[in-house]
């Protein structure tokens, strides 16, 4: 499943390249894994909303040729863009600045799938999220998400382990597979085709703490803390019908 990965990070360049670009669980292996479940061809469109540093989007261009716009509200399309030309990517993916919440920049119906991942927590924890992207997605299309998430709800039971680390954006952030099937399920003009727990949580995680973002170093901690028990990483895939 993770052949283009495992084969990227085994070159110590590349390695490093990997740890300067992480922005969470690694991205790249969390692509991998989410694309292996959808039906991905050169002659699609995609469009990677939340792209960070570009880890899915090189997936996405480099293991199956496709055009995808990689867009990011946090980092910079110049970026990116000189990001992109690093690694021979240029060609096929076209770096944009994109904030979800205000509505896309885009002809509905114009891509074939809509694919984000370590993104979608931070804007599409409401009801009128999914329902404002259905639109883009052209009819037999797919939106796929890979998440961080919570193996159940804590509510107000925040674990004792866990109270040093947990905050209000993790609090309205970080859920359950249930919490968010039944979110989707709210949607009008989609189908759900997939949901569950991803298989390459543990090492994406531990891929995340090798990296050289700033907050690696707390994340160190509250894993340690965590030790295994409470995160996972959410996978859900919707049709547009």
């Amino acid at each position: 499943m993770y052949t283009f990965t495992n084969q990227f990070i085994s070159n110590d360049k590349n390695a490093e390249f990997l740890k300067a670009a992480m922005m969470g669980p690694n991205a790249m292996r969390v692509a991998e894994e989410l694309a292996s479940h959808l039906n991905i061809n050169k002659n699609m469109r995609i469009l990677d909303l939340g792209c960070g540093c570009g880890l899915s989007t090189l997936l996405l261009a480099k293991k199956y040729g496709v055009p995808v716009f990689a867009a990011d509200l946090w980092i910079s399309p110049t970026e990116n863009y000189e990001r992109f030309q690093s690694i021979g990517i240029d060609d096929k993916a076209v770096a944009i600045s994109v904030d979800a919440t205000k509505g896309l920049p885009f002809a509905n119906g114009y891509f074939d799938l809509l694919f984000t991942v370590d993104a979608y927590h931070y804007f599409g924890d409401t009801s009128e999220m999914l329902p404002s992207l259905v639109p883009f997605v052209k009819r037999g299309g797919y939106i796929a998400v890979a998440i961080p998430g919570l193996k159940y709800e804590f509510g107000k039971n925040v674990p004792d382990e866990m109270q040093p680390f947990w905050n209000s954006e993790m609090e309205r952030t970080l859920h359950s597979l249930d919490w968010w099937k039944d979110l989707w399920k709210r949607t009008e003009g989609i189908d759900m085709v997939d949901s569950r727990e991803m298989a390459c949580c543990g090492q994406a995680w531990e891929e995340w703490l090798t990296g050289y973002h700033p907050v690696v170093a707390d994340d160190i901690k509250m894993m340690e803390a965590e030790g295994g028990k409470y995160f996972n990483l959410v996978q859900l895939i919707a049709k547009v019908i």
